[in-house]
């Protein structure tokens, strides 16, 4: 690290301070917005609250500088687009009177260009009317503008039309994406770079990527984006963050590094220390607990765990930002699906200590009791806000539907069907239709179907594709007559993670028709129907009464209810009766919901309700059990439904080969909780992968694995997008969710665990990966279980079988 010195102190090379900064948190503009009797601050009101007060903020060999004194910084994630706009002065309070000092802000580049060089900064994208409204509450903001957030948002943040390029390398060089990246950088230093500390405004740091070492170790890729960002006007400091097992890759010394983790911080930051021999130590993402994705149980995090390590983090004088300090609500189409393929609930309450919709949790509580035990001298708390108002919707009957078959758009016709961004469509539904001729069972298939797919014949539903068991095969009847062949595809959100966010949807071709003891006929001559579920569509809906409630309920429709409402308030929808689909209140898309859970409820912020009538209007797929609305004052994201899963609610039957004859390597992971590489010489071929692990160094009968990463003979990774669980001897899955797919997830903060709750199942135990089709494998990074050294499961002697036939077809 190299460091020079500016006044008295030693600056890091990459802080770029060039002169005093000054900053003024605003702390008058409180009382103007007091003043003004904004309870939900209007934005001019925000924009117009500005106070400068001079300030000097700088980084120093040992520490962060405000005036010249040490300043931690006490940081919490927070995301303006998962928050109602009218919202967002209460959830800043909020996380001001738990103890923070400081937001961090992702901008999601999707949200902000959803056209190429149309940019969007009002509403929901109003980033400088949230800067300001940070500011008013005396809270200093860190910005993360990408171009790459992850965030289990929409395909990582990226806009959905860069895959308009068949050959586009996401997140390289490759001008494809790189200029079209840089010019969006330069958009927000156009338009942000106004409120950086050193002009007065909140915005003490800026955040290049975001945790670039998981997917690539490319340090000039880095190097493109820092010179976009200083090009675009930011002079404040910039930085870097990477979980400790990626903190070398792609790393620059001219980006102030930060460490990623959920637990264990004397691991991480000694692991920083590597790289950042001087400097304030800082952990970029603290999690305090975890996402949730469908039919998956709901995440909680270890509340002791996360208090013993934020309380090492205030000790000692670390910085911190707990991802998430509140989670809120994924509204719209930008929920992300997490590798290979686990869709994201719309839900993103992440067991954080500000719950989704706002309200104090025991966590909060324990959290703002732990912080204030670390304040600076004079320093004082303000008390939480109140709680917004809450309220019940009795049942109400939903008798009106608009059939989705009724209401098709004019279509466009393909010789070949295609993905829907080639159709220059983002999101919603799309529908492939073509003509069948009479003709014997036969088994329909594509190579992809991305997400979901209804197969209908003659309007009737037949079955479904499903891409989380990458099952894109359906069995037709026999025909005897010719007969119309409809393929419905729901995207259910891109891939935010990984090599695998090049998620385009739709079908994936070819799709073919084999007849029993025949070759396959490949389907040419479509019409294609695109249904982008925007305004434009629901309002050209035509609704009719529903007199017959069970057809009805078995096809694909809009469904329309008004809703009286006395007194707006927060509220629940209770989804129980409804199969899977979108919710609209008054215009405003909720978001996804699924009866399979965890979540039940979708969280309807007040504001967006009206005294009076107001039209809810809810687009089902499958078709409710019973078409009925009503709004509960309580959420349910706990309930787990599994039968009414159209994939299998349990893992497939398989069976294994009796002998899997010799390993193609046999080892003993080092004790720790730190990445392991392995290689060995003479690369094998499979489609399968097991690891079998023999025991375990604490001796206990748990085997537990964060991520597992394979490499090809040149010891580079091996894509995960079609890989899925083949075979697991034992997962938790009742007492938390130790699902073997948290192995191949590409997330280290999770992980497969054996069952450990009803029953404890001993060595040897087997996870078997089907890679889809084989490969050569030359290796493998193994990343245990993460925390302190007394977790369980963690691994120690091993065998590594690679095969075609480990498991019989």
């Amino acid at each position: 690290m190299r460091f020079r010195r500016v006044g008295f102190n030693a600056i890091p090379d990459h802080s770029f301070v060039k002169r005093p900064l000054f900053l003024s948190p605003s702390w008058k503009s409180v009382a103007l917005l007091l003043a003004l009797g904004l309870g939900h601050a209007p934005i001019s009101a925000v924009q117009a609250a500005e106070t400068t007060v001079a300030h000097h903020f700088e980084i120093s060999t040992n520490d962060f500088l405000l005036d010249g004194q040490p300043f931690q910084i006490r940081c919490g994630e927070l995301h303006a687009a998962r928050v109602p706009q009218e919202y967002w002065q209460h959830r800043l309070r909020m996380v001001k009177a738990m103890g923070l000092n400081t937001v961090c802000a992702y901008l999601f580049w999707n949200m902000h260009e959803p056209r190429p060089g149309e940019y969007n900064w009002s509403g929901q994208a109003d980033a400088v009317a949230f800067c300001r409204a940070a500011q008013a509450e005396g809270l200093w903001v860190i910005l993360r503008p990408g171009p790459y957030a992850c965030a289990e948002w929409e395909m990582g943040g990226f806009p959905w039309w860069l895959l308009k390029h068949d050959e586009i390398k996401l997140r390289t060089r490759d001008a494809n994406y790189l200029e079209p990246a840089k010019r969006y950088l330069k958009e927000v230093g156009r338009v942000l770079g106004p409120l950086q500390v050193s002009r007065g405004g909140p915005i003490l740091m800026v955040q290049v990527e975001n945790e670039y070492g998981f997917y690539g170790k490319d340090p000039e890729y880095m190097g493109e984006l820092r010179h976009a960002l200083r090009d675009g006007g930011f002079e404040v400091p910039l930085f870097a963050c990477n979980p400790k097992e990626h903190l070398k890759d792609g790393y620059r010394d001219d980006l102030f590094p930060v460490v990623n983790f959920g637990s264990d911080p004397q691991g991480g930051f000694k692991a920083l220390r590597e790289i950042l021999p001087k400097g304030p130590l800082m952990c970029g993402e603290f999690y305090p607990g975890w996402f949730d994705t469908w039919g998956a149980p709901h995440h909680t995090g270890n509340t002791e765990r996360y208090l013993t390590d934020l309380g090492y983090m205030l000790k000692t004088g670390a910085s911190f930002s707990i991802y998430m300090a509140h989670g809120g609500t994924t509204f719209g189409f930008f929920t992300g699906a997490d590798r290979p393929f686990k869709p994201d609930t719309s839900s993103y309450d992440y067991d954080a200590p500000i719950s989704e919709a706002g309200w104090v949790t025991p966590k909060f509580d324990l959290t703002r009791a732990l912080v204030t035990k670390h304040l600076m001298p004079g320093e004082t708390l303000p008390e939480p806000p109140a709680r917004n108002r809450v309220i019940q919707i009795a049942p109400v009957p939903v008798t009106h539907l608009a059939r989705l078959f009724s209401n098709l758009p004019a279509s466009l016709t393909d010789e070949q069907p295609r993905t829907m961004e080639l159709y220059d469509q983002g999101f919603g539904c799309i529908l492939y239709r073509t003509q069948l001729p009479p003709g014997p069972a036969a088994s329909l298939e594509a190579a992809a179907i991305h997400d979901v797919g209804e197969v209908f014949l003659d309007g009737k539903r037949i079955g479904f594709t499903d891409r989380r068991s990458r099952n894109y095969r359906v069995q037709l009847p026999a025909r005897s007559q010719p007969a119309t062949l409809d393929i419905l595809v729901e995207a259910m959100g891109r891939v935010n993670f990984g090599a695998e966010v090049h998620d385009r949807k739709g079908i994936h071709g070819p799709v073919t028709l084999t007849p029993a003891g025949q070759a396959p006929v490949e389907l040419r001559g479509w019409q294609i129907f695109r249904l982008p579920l925007d305004p434009g569509m629901l309002s050209a809906l035509k609704y009719e009464p529903s007199k017959d409630s069970a057809a009805a309920t078995a096809e694909p429709a809009f469904w329309r209810a008004t809703v009286t409402v006395d007194q707006p308030g927060d509220c629940f929808l209770d989804m129980h009766p409804w199969g899977k689909g979108f919710v609209w209140v008054n215009g405003h898309n909720l978001g996804r919901y699924w009866n399979i859970g965890p979540q039940q409820t979708m969280y309807v912020p007040g504001p967006w309700l009206k005294a009076g009538d107001n039209e809810i209007v809810i687009l089902d797929l499958l078709g409710p059990e019973n078409p009925v609305i009503a709004a509960l004052d309580q959420p349910v994201l706990t309930e787990l439904r599994p039968k009414l899963d159209f994939a299998r609610a349990s893992r497939r039957e398989v069976k294994l080969r009796s002998d899997f004859g010799a390993p193609a390597h046999t080892g003993s992971f080092a004790a720790g909780s730190n990445l392991q590489e392995v290689h060995w010489s003479t690369p094998a071929r499979g489609r399968y992968f097991c690891l079998e692990a023999i025991n375990a160094h604490d001796g206990k009968p748990s085997a537990a694995v964060a991520e597992i990463t394979l490499l090809d003979a040149s010891g580079q990774p091996l894509s995960a997008e079609a890989w899925t669980i083949g075979y697991v001897d034992s997962e938790e899955r009742e007492r938390e969710d130790g699902t073997a797919e948290n192995a191949i997830d590409g997330q280290t903060a999770n992980f497969w665990h054996t069952q450990w709750g009803a029953a404890q199942p001993g060595y040897p135990h087997r996870l078997i990966i089907d890679l889809g089709q084989s490969h050569v494998v030359g290796g493998f990074r193994y990343v245990p279980r993460q925390g302190a050294a007394d977790v369980t499961g963690r691994i120690k002697d091993y065998r590594v079988y690679v095969a075609d036939d480990l498991i019989k077809e």
